[in-house]
């Protein structure tokens, strides 16, 4: 996609089409992913911190007022930094490494070696999610879609269903936890 980036904003503005954000976004992925890689000195939690940086983003846009692309989005995203530890007095993102549920557990507690109840707060949690996690979540593990089948089936970014699966993880974890110390 061609035009400057005051082209594609304008254009974003008008239509609110994540394609024409997205574009610009990509423009600026690299400087922003080095940018959180410097300050997580960790490049899982600096692509983790890129994603949710475009879904923060995505509905503010339109209401703000920018000058020059380039200088707003860095300073957007010197502000994700320093903000994150202060939210709610813990990091804003998730550690999303395999520890936060492991696929094997979900898959386990779907086939016939979970137990009734393991299957039924499962089913309890899942139907808990939001639905694009629900919807991530169910394609990715239960029915072994891929990223790009679930992509072309639901029409979310690739990225979005990456976070969609982790958030929707990390929700799951807290949901069994919760019905497993009753």
């Amino acid at each position: 996609m061609t035009g400057s980036d005051e082209d594609l904003l304008a254009l974003y503005v008008q239509t609110n089409s994540t394609e024409y954000f997205g574009e610009l976004y990509n423009r600026y992925i690299l400087f922003i992913y080095g940018l959180f890689l410097k300050h997580f000195q960790n490049a899982e939690k600096a692509e983790n911190a890129v994603m949710e940086l475009f879904e923060f983003l995505l509905p503010e846009v339109s209401n703000c007022e920018i000058k020059v692309f380039k200088t707003w989005i860095y300073c957007q995203a010197k502000n994700f930094c320093l903000e994150m530890p202060r939210k709610d007095g813990q990091r804003f993102f998730a550690d999303v490494d395999a520890n936060i549920i492991e696929p094997d557990l979900i898959l386990g507690m779907l086939e016939a070696n979970g137990t009734k109840e393991e299957i039924e707060v499962l089913n309890h949690c899942i139907e808990k999610l939001p639905k694009p996690q629900r919807t991530t979540i169910s394609m990715f593990f239960i029915e072994g879609m891929s990223y790009a089948d679930i992509a072309e089936q639901t029409g979310y970014l690739l990225k979005s269903i990456k976070s969609h699966i982790q958030n929707g993880k990390r929700s799951l974890k807290t949901c069994i936890e919760k019905h497993q110390n009753k």
